[in-house]
């Protein structure tokens, strides 16, 4: 069960929005495709899913082109935002709309439906209907209906956002690991920078209509290929020159790249100390009137207001774009 993306271009009319696109998805492997509104993510979803044309390139499922064969017949499983069941078909009956030549009242009693019902976790549901179900329960009947099918790929279109911040995580726990047991391939399209991270077991990051940077979570988030990409990815700070000992007039860096150092040549006032609990927020005045914030553990961090102490930098900075 594997997806190859091989320099897919498309748009509409005359206005590009996926341009030379590449992606790789293994058996059993999450890639979360990470992009603002407009870079072109969901287009890719869409011509993966046999739904939008493609100007160029070519999509493979397990090795086999279907890049010119019609949805129903191309082996995926979509996963829309919200689930979108039917609503007047029950739990066993929207399931089974994955599954050829099962009657809907007939669906509890089919044996796939049953298997994939367990799998979900809803054995006890099949008789209700969408508007009896938690959010959570009824994203969960969205993937098992997408696998009834048994598709070589999944794709999930924002598929948590309707869920609240703690239902969310739950829920996207337990779809995620079902589909890595399940072994089959994954695309989770994604704005929100946590939940690409979270799920993923690569991050694709998606900017203007390409693939900018795809790689592990953590390797996106610590070795970012551009400020832009670090931007998407997490937060930045600017530091100035005197703290880096290097000739850019300013550069930027993670914020926990920045660390407190008794022994730094660099050296600071502490202007303000505020404590969140689970860390502490140090801000640092340098010599050229500059204030970096940095966090700091709370067990590990003993700074007055008015003290001088000493800043240090870890890791790769990135220069400010030319203008």
């Amino acid at each position: 069960m594997t997806l190859q993306v091989r320099a897919v271009s498309g748009g509409y009319g005359s206005r590009s929005v996926v341009e030379d696109v590449d992606l790789d998805v293994g058996g059993g492997e999450i890639v979360s495709v990470l992009g603002p509104s407009g870079s072109g993510k969901t287009t890719l979803l869409r011509m993966i899913a046999g739904l939008h044309p493609l100007s160029s390139g070519t999509i493979a499922l397990d090795g086999r082109d279907v890049t010119g064969v019609p949805t129903h017949r191309r082996g995926v499983g979509l996963v829309p935002q919200e689930g979108a069941l039917f609503p007047r078909r029950t739990v066993a009956g929207n399931i089974a709309y994955g599954l050829s030549g099962v009657s809907p009242r007939r669906a509890a009693q089919h044996p796939e439906v049953r298997r994939l019902l367990d799998l979900v976790q809803l054995s006890g549901f099949a008789d209700r209907l969408p508007h009896e179900l938690s959010g959570g329960q009824r994203q969960r009947v969205a993937v098992a209906r997408a696998l009834a099918a048994r598709p070589a790929v999944v794709l999930l279109d924002e598929p948590f956002n309707a869920l609240d911040a703690a239902l969310r995580a739950d829920v996207r726990t337990g779809v995620c690991a079902l589909l890595r047991e399940v072994g089959v391939a994954t695309v989770l399209i994604t704005h929100d920078r946590a939940e690409a991270f979270l799920a993923g077991d690569r991050v694709a990051v998606f900017q203007r209509g390409s693939v900018a940077q795809i790689d592990a979570p953590g390797e996106v988030y610590r070795h970012p290929r551009s400020l832009e990409i670090a931007r998407l990815t997490g937060e930045v700070v600017a530091v100035p020159s005197a703290l880096r000992g290097d000739g850019e007039d300013e550069a930027f860096v993670r914020p926990s790249q920045i660390s407190l150092d008794a022994t730094a040549p660099v050296r600071g006032i502490v202007t303000a100390v505020v404590d969140e609990g689970a860390r502490v927020i140090v801000s640092v005045q340098l010599a050229g009137g500059d204030v970096l914030d940095v966090g700091c553990s709370p067990f590990a961090s003993d700074a007055q207001i008015g003290a001088e102490v000493g800043l240090r930098v870890e890791g790769r900075t990135h220069p400010a774009p030319t203008r």
